[in-house]
């Protein structure tokens, strides 16, 4: 293990560029994941670090079980590692992780569509959504969140290593998916619980959910085979689009069970 002490060490300002700066991982080639419980979850995915950073306080308490991993195995004092750290209430480990983009669409799998969503929370919460129901991949529109920030990551809690997820897609590469787009409107379309009910509700299709303002753009509303509502009897004008797509995704993974 390697002590540092020092904010100005090479080590920790790279750490600090990862942590703080939601683009840093496309010009670096690494993403950090901060927590035992997200780091832990990429281990269980077959993700290995390339570095482990621990605060004194949990090499104390947990440190052996951290060895082996990489031999660039890092301890630095807890209030060193809480000023690198973007969480409010930082965590007291940390990995850095290999990246590279994925650019190879699969174009007849499940999929997730993400048209300039800006929020981190919603991002990494659809994320979490679509591994749990199934869905292999997630496209994510030019002008959408970084996929892999450290908000995001947070937000997706392990959801990532499960998941085939581009960035930067163009309305080309979503228009030659083989799978069905769907979007969801507030005013128009079929109810989802009567498409389910009728059994109409594609199982193997692709979900577009849009821009938490300004909702799904034209050219991808175009694109849709079937644009459906939510019922909503309490009489709300719209959901949370991570809360939209939890239904929806449920709703086709239901339908195929």
């Amino acid at each position: 293990m390697h002590l540092i002490t020092s904010r100005e060490n090479p080590h920790v300002k790279a750490w600090r560029r990862l942590a703080q700066d939601s683009t840093a991982y496309r010009k670096s080639g690494q993403f950090w994941l901060e927590g035992d419980h997200l780091c832990r979850a990429a281990l269980e995915r077959g993700v290995r670090p390339l570095q482990v950073v621990l605060t004194e306080s949990f090499q104390l308490e947990q440190g052996n079980a951290w060895v082996g991993l990489t031999d660039q195995v890092f301890v630095l004092p807890d209030t060193l590692f809480a000023s690198l750290s973007g969480l409010e209430s930082p965590a007291r480990m940390g990995f850095v992780v290999a990246w590279a983009a994925e650019n190879q669409v699969l174009p007849a799998v499940a999929t997730v569509v993400l048209d300039r969503l800006q929020d981190a929370g919603n991002v990494g919460a659809i994320l979490r959504c679509a591994s749990a129901f199934g869905y292999r991949q997630v496209l994510a529109v030019k002008g959408t969140a970084a996929l892999w920030s450290p908000k995001v990551l947070r937000a997706g809690m392990g959801a990532h290593f499960g998941l085939q997820l581009i960035e930067s897609v163009s309305p080309a590469e979503v228009a030659a998916l083989h799978v069905p787009l769907l979007t969801t409107s507030s005013h128009q379309g079929p109810f989802l619980h009567e498409l389910l009910r009728r059994g109409e509700l594609p199982t193997q299709c692709a979900w577009v959910f849009g821009h938490e303002g300004q909702g799904v753009s034209e050219y991808l509303m175009a694109m849709a085979r079937l644009s459906v509502r939510i019922a909503q009897p309490g009489g709300e004008e719209s959901l949370n689009v991570a809360t939209a797509a939890a239904i929806c995704l449920h709703a086709s993974a239901s339908a195929g069970l």
